[in-house]
């Protein structure tokens, strides 16, 4: 009976996944960038740098809060998993994933049409 109760908790957080925005922890992979762009470890720029990507982040969640639904749930929860994996958490990333996601499926809905049109549907020029 653990089995079936494991299911049922599993397919309750894939759901939950694709309800809301995650909550990301930004702050490591902030860090990282600003460290990268300062002169030294103690750079007294790196601090203001790294608020700024801080900023920059917590804007583009509430971008992502406003287009959140938009996105099909298959995709939320492929690209929220992903943005979750490794340690490093970016709603940049976590938005750039969705509408590429999203961009594959138009662009292949716009060559399923295009194939399903007879090679000879032209109509002759007079």
């Amino acid at each position: 009976m653990i089995l079936p109760t494991a299911l049922a908790l599993g397919a309750q957080l894939i759901l939950t996944a694709a309800d809301s925005v995650p909550d990301l922890n930004v702050e490591q992979v902030c860090e990282g960038i600003a460290e990268q762009g300062g002169v030294t470890f103690r750079d007294p720029a790196i601090a203001q740098e790294k608020k700024n990507c801080v900023d920059s982040e917590q804007a583009i969640r509430q971008e992502l809060v406003k287009q959140w639904s938009s996105f099909s749930g298959p995709d939320k929860t492929s690209c929220v998993n992903e943005s979750k994996m490794g340690g490093e958490s970016s709603y940049t990333e976590l938005l750039t994933c969705l509408e590429m996601a999203r961009d594959v499926r138009a662009m292949h809905k716009e060559e399923q049409g295009i194939a399903s049109t007879p090679s000879g549907a032209a109509k002759p020029k007079r």
